[in-house]
């Protein structure tokens, strides 16, 4: 019998925050050290672990090492740290990241023949078609637009289900599953119905959530020159994995919605019928 273990937000909404020994001769470590203070680690053991990313902080590497990675931050802590799956810089959730290469090529092979179920929720623009259904279009890279994809029937098959969570008046929340891990799958599929995520400068109209557009009645504060965005980068984020471990061992792992998405969501519940 596979013995399941889940992590249950409502009993750990602070979770673990990560730490790593102070460097002061070293300049990104105390960099890094800032942004560690922000993550929470859902989940550890010997073999993997499993982290709410923040948005805005890259998972892996860029080519040019601008910034330190999540990736970076755990080889800083731990010393040996294998990437298993990835998320877009600003998309926000659950990730996780083997601790040796034995678990690495386990935990590849899984997300490979497709055992690992991923989940996603986000806002997007209007109402779906369906309160729930599934998006199928191929995905490649954009002929001219170099990091930006396009659906195309040459491309890679690709499959993103979703469910319809609540109507928010201009907005939508949806849980998405997606069974491919194509670059941009939920954006490019969601952009392809006419139903772009909220805030995607790529695939969207990329402008900001102010307070002003939902609340009618809504009044500058004194203190401010000008109103301040509630949301100003893509709104997805990754809630929620299950999997089994090499051990057989069954997971299901979740991830707190960030602070700015939870805020933007009151709003619209609280003015939806102003």
């Amino acid at each position: 019998m596979l013995r399941t273990k889940k992590y249950n937000p409502l009993k750990h909404r602070k979770g673990k925050q990560m730490t790593t020994e102070p460097n002061n001769n070293n300049k990104p470590a105390r960099a890094s050290n800032k942004i560690l203070a922000s993550v929470v680690t859902v989940f550890e053991n010997d073999q993997f672990i499993v982290l709410n990313k923040p948005a805005g902080v890259l998972s892996i590497p860029d080519r040019i090492q601008s910034e330190p990675s999540l990736k970076d931050m755990l080889l800083e802590k731990y010393g040996n740290i294998v990437t298993i799956h990835r998320l877009d810089r600003e998309t926000s959730g659950i990730i996780l990241f083997a601790k040796d290469e034995a678990t690495h090529k386990y935990f590849s092979k899984q997300f490979e023949e497709r055992t690992v179920e991923k989940f996603y929720m986000g806002l997007v623009h209007g109402s779906m078609p369906e309160k729930t259904g599934s998006m199928d279009g191929a995905i490649m890279e954009h002929p001219v637009f170099k990091g930006q994809m396009v659906i195309n029937s040459k491309g890679k098959p690709s499959l993103t289900d979703y469910e319809v969570m609540e109507e928010l008046g201009k907005y939508s929340l949806v849980k998405f599953q997606i069974h491919t891990g194509r670059t941009h799958q939920i954006r490019v599929h969601c952009k392809n119905i006419g139903h772009p995520i909220v805030c995607d400068p790529l695939y969207g109209d990329g402008k900001p959530v102010l307070l002003s557009s939902i609340k009618k009645k809504y009044k500058l504060s004194k203190h401010d020159m000008e109103e301040r965005p509630m949301l100003n980068r893509v709104a997805l984020h990754s809630c929620q994995l299950k999997f089994n471990d090499s051990a057989g061992d069954a997971f299901d792992l979740v991830a707190e919605m960030p602070k700015d998405i939870r805020a933007l969501i009151e709003q619209l519940k609280k003015n939806l019928y102003n």
